[in-house]
């Protein structure tokens, strides 16, 4: 036996004697009394209980005294990963727990579970076992039916829930093989057992128009209809504006002023006006006032709050408010009156806001303008547009002129661009997607995301140095690791970012997107930058926009639509009418974390199904193309396998086990496979040819092989 192995040996034993239950907390000198260890001896023993402490495996207390160290007891969800370990994460704990495949406790994906965590970190993080699961997260799946003889089992379309959910016969609403379906879970199963379950919805055939997207809103809890309580509230809104309405308001109605959407677009909630004083710019930004329609604690706002947002999937939008009052008084139809919430900005020549107003009022749009048409006023000079809209054609210029100075003026202080494209899918009469192409943002688009920038940003500081209880919208500053990491890795490309006291200024990041524009790795380079950055959130605290480098920012421009915009739209109002009082004041204190929290949550599940319908659509419409073959770019690299983005849009997997040419291993470092044998290396941004292989609806996944 060598040396090393006879010093594990002694460790082993010194901590084995020191978790027997007979042990009691001891001293060095009792220590070596009880181990019968030798004076010359005593030096190996203090480094292997150096060693042991270090470990976090023992204790050493103020008196001197050495103990085994007590395991923490845990409480969080549990996120499940489909080769069955997973991942604890604990409020406030810096990062989530690994739990392994033997120490996952018959947990399921969502639970709520007790862990204890091992006083020694395995690899790069924190280990820990399940010891009870506390909440049962997931109580009902969409899957897909399989039918037996005298059974069925039900496949979760949710490949985290790992395990298929038997059914008995009488249970199964009559569904058969191939149909999508809802099931309510019975028992979770143990012991290996699988658990069982009762089908309580069949959502049609896996193969019928509208069932794909049927199921993932279902999967995702997402709730489509109002209830009577809530129709019958909305029956009773006007559909007008009465004179009452608009007493004591600003009235802005001889004010020209234009909605700029998108073509499809219904619920329009804000419309933009533009003068000059001088060379100075006067900015109105007028949004419905949906607060006047929606009364705090009523059940329409309770649902309000219940949904945080409205979801637009590839072929429905799920509103967060009914269609009655989103299409209807609260959208700002052209040639309406309609109640407003307008912030009125002066901004100089130099994109700086010298004055602001923010007013209740009443408007009346000019015109209703979509994006395409500005656009080809603006850029394509397109002499027939212009002439339609030729008394509107300078305040779109000057609209132009100040949406480049504020623009410039973000970047300058250091406001992050990312122009990855977002998919548009397009379908026909049934559903099917015929066509998936990039949406690409124009001069129409950026001039609008502009001014309702800048009157976010003036709104939130409004009310920060006001101190008075609001939402606002975070983005923090990334982790230091991250930006570290990143910055090892562009240094292999020849470019660096300065980090000053662990921290980078977002203008660093943004000067690094200049320097690649253009380059071959400009597109490895810009994912990495976006995955090193956290996700915004709301929060009552003012922390300031990192992406946007802006001290203070909220989300006031879209009521409709968020409910973050609609709680601060009915703080704005009391204030402005002078209610702001002690009382209000506590009771937005009171509320408003968990506004923020709720809001947060719901943005997030809204995303993610946003996020599926368009990956489902994409399977599908790439079925029609197995076996052919197409150009794209690396744009995910992992140890399985690396993933390629088609011109369209389209994200599909090439497995490392169909790559035969070679034994390929994974570079974490440089983000690369390479092969063994020929050195061949595949990294991200890397342009390569494919081959459409397999498309799956269930995994909603591409599979492609290299052409």
């Amino acid at each position: 036996m060598g040396e090393d192995e006879k010093y594990e040996k002694r460790k082993k034993m010194v901590y084995d004697f020191m978790c027997a239950d007979i042990y009691v907390p001891m001293k060095i000198k009792e220590l070596c009394t009880m181990l019968e260890v030798k004076k010359e001896e005593r030096p190996v023993l203090e480094q292997i209980l150096e060693e042991l402490q270090q470990e976090g495996k023992i204790e050493l207390s103020k008196r001197g005294k050495y103990s085994r160290s007590q395991e923490r007891k845990l409480q969080g969800v549990f996120t499940a990963h489909q080769k069955g370990f997973g991942f604890v994460t604990v409020e406030g704990e810096r990062e989530d727990i690994f739990i392994p495949e033997t120490k996952v406790g018959g947990a399921m994906h969502q639970d709520v579970v007790e862990i204890v965590v091992s006083p020694q970190e395995t690899g790069r993080r924190r280990e820990g076992a399940v010891i009870r699961v506390v909440e049962r997260g997931m109580k009902s799946l969409v899957c897909t039916y399989e039918s037996g003889k005298n059974y069925g089992f039900a496949v979760p379309d949710n490949t985290r829930f790992c395990k298929d959910i038997f059914i008995p016969a009488e249970r199964s609403k009559g569904a058969v093989t191939g149909h999508k379906v809802v099931v309510e879970i019975t028992n979770y199963g143990q012991n290996g057992k699988n658990p069982e379950g009762q089908v309580t919805e069949i959502l049609g055939h896996i193969n019928d128009p509208g069932v794909d997207i049927l199921s993932i809103v279902r999967a995702y809890g997402l709730p489509v209809e109002f209830s009577d309580k809530i129709m019958r509230q909305v029956e009773n809104v006007s559909r007008e504006v009465s004179e009452a309405d608009m007493a004591g308001r600003k009235d802005l109605r001889d004010w020209t002023m234009v909605t700029i959407d998108g073509e499809d677009a219904k619920d329009l909630d804000d419309a933009v006006s533009l003068t000059m004083d001088g060379e100075n710019y006067i900015l109105g930004v007028h949004i419905a006032d949906v607060s006047n329609y929606v009364q705090e604690h009523s059940a329409l706002d309770v649902e309000a709050l219940a949904r945080g947002t409205s979801v637009y999937l590839v072929d429905r939008v799920i509103p967060m408010l009914p269609h009655a009052l989103s299409n209807g008084i609260c959208s700002l139809n052209q040639g309406e009156n309609r109640l407003a919430l307008s912030c009125i900005m002066t901004i100089n020549p130099k994109g700086q806001v010298i004055d602001h107003e923010i007013a209740e009022t009443v408007i009346c749009v000019d015109r209703r303008m979509s994006y395409t048409n500005v656009k080809k006023i603006l850029e394509d000079k397109d002499p027939e547009v212009i002439a339609e809209y030729e008394k509107l054609v300078p305040m779109f210029l000057q609209m132009e002129e100040l949406a480049s100075i504020l623009r410039k003026r973000r970047r300058k202080r250091g406001s992050i661009d990312f122009d990855f494209p977002e998919t548009k899918v397009i379908l026909d009469e049934n559903g099917k997607p015929i066509q998936i192409k990039p949406y690409e943002r124009n001069t129409a688009t950026k001039l609008i995301e502009d001014f309702m920038l800048i009157a976010n940003e003036t709104v939130a500081a409004d009310y920060f140095w006001q101190e008075i209880p609001f939402v606002y919208r975070t983005h923090e500053k990334p982790d230091s690791e991250k930006i570290q990491k990143l910055a090892t890795f562009i240094h292999n490309f020849g470019y660096s970012i300065h980090m000053g006291q662990d921290e980078v200024h977002p203008k660093e990041l943004q000067k690094l997107l200049e320097k690649i524009e253009g380059s071959d790795e400009e597109s490895l380079i810009s994912r990495l930058t976006l995955r090193s950055m956290k996700q915004a959130r709301y929060t009552t605290a003012c922390n300031g926009h990192f992406g946007l480098a802006a001290d203070y920012y909220c989300h006031f421009t879209s009521p409709i639509r968020r409910y973050p915009d609609l709680q601060i739209h009915r703080i704005i109002k009391e204030n402005l009418r002078g209610r702001m009082n002690e009382s209000r004041r506590e009771h937005y204190e009171r509320i408003l974390d968990e506004v923020a929290n709720q809001s947060s949550k719901m943005e997030r599940r809204a995303e993610e199904a946003e996020r599926e319908t368009i990956k489902a659509k994409k399977v599908e419409y790439m079925e029609q193309f197995v076996g052919e073959t197409f150009d794209g770019v690396i744009s995910g690299v992992t140890e399985w396998g690396m993933f390629v983005e088609l011109p369209n849009t389209v994200e599909g997997l090439i497995r490392v086990n169909a790559m035969v040419d070679d034994f390929y291993l994974y570079d974490e470092e440089k983000y690369e496979l390479r092969g063994e044998t020929t050195g061949h290396t595949y990294k991200l941004g890397q342009r390569v040819a494919v081959r459409v292989v397999a498309c799956d609806r269930i995994l909603r996944t591409v599979d492609f092989e290299l052409a």
